[in-house]
C-alpha cells in the first residue's frame, strides 16, 4: 500500500488523522446539539434568533455540521482522506467566509449567518490548510514528507 493510499506507520494515527478526527466529532457534536436548539421546524429561515453559543444557527446550518461531521469522522481513517477532508474544510469553510461577507443581513440567507459564524468559518478553513498541507513524519528516520 502506498503512503498516499493509507496508514503506513504501524498503526498509529498521524496528526492529520487525529485532527480530523476531532474536527469531524466536534462538527457532528454541534449539529445534533443545534437541533436540539432549533427543532425541525422554519428549515432555511433567515435570522432565528437561535444561537449556540454565538453562532447563529438553524436547521439547514444543523444538516451541514452533520455532513461535515460525518465526513470527517470517515475520511480520518487514513493520511489521504484526511488530506481530503482538509481540503474539503478549507475549500468549504472558504466559501462559507465569502458567503458570509455577502449573504449576513439579508433575507436570502438560507444559513442565518452572523459575524461569529464568519469568524469560524475563516478559521476553520484555516485548520482546513493545515490538515491538507501540514508536513507529516511518515517512519523512523524519514524525513517529513506531504502526501
Amino acid at each position: 500500500m502506498t503512503a498516499a493510499a493509507g496508514n503506513t506507520n504501524g498503526g498509529a494515527r498521524t496528526w492529520p488523522e487525529l485532527l480530523a478526527l476531532a474536527f469531524g466529532a466536534v462538527y457532528l457534536l454541534v449539529g445534533v446539539v443545534g437541533f436540539f436548539i432549533t427543532g425541525v421546524d422554519d428549515f432555511f429561515a433567515h435570522d432565528t434568533g437561535e444561537q449556540l453559543l454565538f453562532f447563529e444557527i438553524n436547521g439547514m446550518h444543523n444538516v451541514v455540521h452533520i455532513l461535515i461531521g460525518v465526513a470527517g469522522l470517515v475520511l480520518a481513517r487514513t493520511l489521504a482522506g484526511a488530506r481530503t477532508y482538509g481540503w474539503l474544510l478549507a475549500v468549504g469553510y472558504g466559501a462559507a467566509f465569502v458567503y458570509g461577507l455577502i449573504a449576513i443581513g439579508q433575507t436570502w440567507d438560507f444559513l442565518s449567518l452572523n459575524a461569529a459564524d464568519n469568524v469560524l468559518h475563516i478559521a476553520t478553513a484555516a485548520v482546513g490548510l493545515l490538515i491538507a498541507l501540514g508536513p507529516v513524519r511518515t517512519g523512523v528516520g524519514d524525513h517529513s514528507t506531504r502526501v
